[in-house]
Formats: C-alpha cells, sequence, structure tokens
C-alpha cells in the first residue's frame, strides 16, 4: 500500500472517531454503559474512576489492528486504522483528561475560540449528574454553548447537579 493512502486512511480515521466517540458516548456511556460512567459525572476522590475502564475498551481495537497488521500479515491498511484509533485516543486524552479535567497540571489556558468552545461545551455536559438530560456528546467538535444552555433550559434543566451548599 502506497504511504499516500496509509496516511489518508490514518486521517480518515480521526474523523471516524469522532463519530464512534459520539455514539459510544451517548448511547452506551449514557446508557448500559452508565454504571461505569457515572464516575465522571460525580467529583473524583483520588487519581482513577470507573470510566477510566473506557479508555481500556477503546484501546482493544487499536492494539489488535496495530498487531495484526504488523505481526500477523492482515492487510496494511489495518496498521493505519488502528494508528488512527490511537492518535483519536491521544488527542481525547489530550483535550479531555489534560485541558478539560487537568488531571495532570497544566497551566494551558484555551485562547483560541475553538478550544474555548470546546471546554464550555464539555463542561456544560457536565452540569447534569444522571444518564438523562446531557447535551454534547462529541469532543472534538461541540455545539455553540449558546445551543447547549438553550436546550438544558428547554428541558427544564433536568438532571442538573445543584449549585454547592444547596441541598437537592
Amino acid at each position: 500500500m502506497h504511504w499516500s493512502i496509509g496516511i489518508l486512511m490514518f486521517l480518515g480515521t480521526i474523523l471516524a472517531m469522532e463519530l464512534v466517540a459520539y455514539a459510544a458516548h451517548r448511547w452506551v456511556m449514557h446508557g448500559p454503559g452508565w454504571f461505569l460512567h457515572a464516575s465522571h459525572h460525580r467529583p473524583r476522590t483520588g487519581n482513577w474512576e470507573l470510566n477510566d475502564l473506557y479508555a481500556v475498551i477503546f484501546a482493544i481495537p487499536s492494539i489488535v489492528l496495530l498487531f495484526g497488521g504488523a505481526q500477523l500479515g492482515w492487510w496494511p491498511g489495518c496498521i493505519w486504522i488502528g494508528a488512527g484509533i490511537a492518535a483519536y485516543g491521544a488527542i481525547y486524552f489530550g483535550f479531555h483528561d489534560v485541558i478539560v479535567h487537568r488531571r495532570i497540571a497544566t497551566r494551558y489556558l484555551p485562547r483560541s475560540a475553538y478550544m474555548k468552545r470546546i471546554v464550555q461545551a464539555h463542561r456544560l455536559h457536565h452540569v447534569t449528574e444522571t444518564r438523562a438530560g446531557a447535551v454534547s456528546f462529541g469532543f472534538l467538535w461541540a455545539p455553540r454553548p449558546e445551543a447547549l444552555k438553550a436546550e438544558l433550559r428547554r428541558r427544564s434543566h433536568a438532571g442538573v447537579r445543584s449549585a454547592r451548599g444547596t441541598a437537592a
């Protein structure tokens, strides 16, 4: 396979993973997988949360494709796709865990309109503490914060957590 085709497959996989992540977040994590994801909508008490198991689960296809393509003689495109999945995971980790949730100390402050929008959309996603009522399930693309706030109002703030220091 020519390397230029591989690069296109790699980049296409990164873009496709945003759709996969959206679907998994909306219909799995906020559905039957809530028993793991609920920990991510509560204040963390320590370095790890049950939701972190999703990183392991989502790494498996990447590992299998990379191993199969590199060691088992599978179609060479498997390597590029597996690398694209891994790259999306790394990008997601940087955005989500480092920039938004500050799980690793950093002095980075979002300055661009894009980064501010992504951070604000994810924070609006986290105003809910239940699996229902959440908005903005993607991560590299997010609706305008004004649209998300309007949607929360339209839903009568269903599932929105109480302000600190007030009774629920």
